[in-house]
């Protein structure tokens, strides 16, 4: 008995896994779609069907695609290609890029790069997720991430940005009403604003702590603009990211040639992302701004 051929792809259903692939939920594709969670479902469904497979499975943080999945991206990402060649009006850059990255990072890189993108491509918008953690193993819902410290991940492409300085500061204020210590091993008898360490899972922001003797923590956030705001307002010496302290003029830097951590900012990305133009114009973009202001980066006049 000879079997029924399976239905050819829709390339109607490509698109909809496009769209699941890269937003990570049924639910934000079917809003960039303009169609219901239902008729999302349907149309994975369909494709599954036709492809003899799943183009999908589901992660801890949403879906991911599989290895037939992978495949049949690529056909979707010529489809989408196409039709951007009918329409002369689809020349100009459009899209969301989504971005994870650290709160400083965002700040100070990625914003301004955005800006830069737009000047020239006014549809392209930028969504950010500020988080300090480590590379994630899945990319669910994300194009880029920054993180510091080297990545060790799968299925990614991971890429050297640019290094970075922390070092410690404090306020005029605070130095007069409690004293400016001598010595970097007089830091010891000054509270520290930082990271929460039970929280911290970035390795390489953990082992900064080693530029300084053992301090007690005053204020400790997640967020790096807390440690800055906090110094400025003399609750203690912060360790400070030099780009983000050096700009104000109320702080001062304390052993500029002696206490130093340098780390690094990578760049993770998925491959399938580095296939969409507006991402690498993106990435362009940051890779711009960095050059630029790189010897605010590693705390250097400019």
């Amino acid at each position: 008995m000879i079997s029924a051929p399976r239905p050819t792809p829709s390339p109607d259903d490509l698109l909809v896994l496009l769209a699941v692939a890269r937003a990570g939920r049924y639910t934000s594709a079917a809003a960039e779609l303009g169609l219901n969670h239902t008729t999302v479902a349907r149309r994975i469904e369909a494709l599954e069907a036709a492809l003899g497979g799943r183009v999908l499975s589901r992660g801890a943080s949403g879906w991911v695609l599989t290895a037939l999945g992978e495949h049949a991206l690529r056909a979707a990402e010529g489809i989408e290609q196409a039709m951007r060649a009918l329409d002369p009006a689809s020349a100009a850059l459009a899209g969301t890029v989504r971005l994870s990255a650290t709160d400083g990072f965002s700040g100070f890189i990625a914003a301004p790069a955005l800006v830069a993108v737009r000047d020239e491509h006014p549809q392209v918008s930028l969504e950010i997720v500020a988080a300090t953690r480590r590379a994630a193993q899945q990319r669910v819902g994300v194009d880029l991430e920054v993180v510091v410290g080297r990545p060790h991940v799968h299925r990614a492409e991971a890429t050297h940005l640019a290094d970075y300085v922390l070092g410690t500061y404090a306020s005029p204020s605070y130095l007069e009403r409690h004293g400016r210590p001598d010595t970097p091993a007089h830091l010891a008898e000054h509270p520290l604003i930082y990271f929460i360490e039970s929280m911290l899972q970035v390795d390489a922001l953990d082992d900064a702590r080693n530029a300084i003797p053992q301090m007690a923590d005053s204020v400790a956030s997640t967020n790096v603009y807390v440690h800055v705001d906090a110094t400025r307002a003399g609750a203690g010496i912060g360790l400070l990211p030099a780009f983000l302290a050096d700009r104000h003029d109320d702080l001062v830097r304390l052993f500029p040639d002696e206490v130093e951590a340098r780390l690094p900012y990578w760049l993770v990305s998925r491959p399938e992302a580095l296939r969409q133009p507006v991402v690498l114009a993106f990435i362009a973009a940051m890779r711009r701004r960095i050059e630029e202001v790189r010897p605010a980066l590693l705390g250097l006049p400019g």
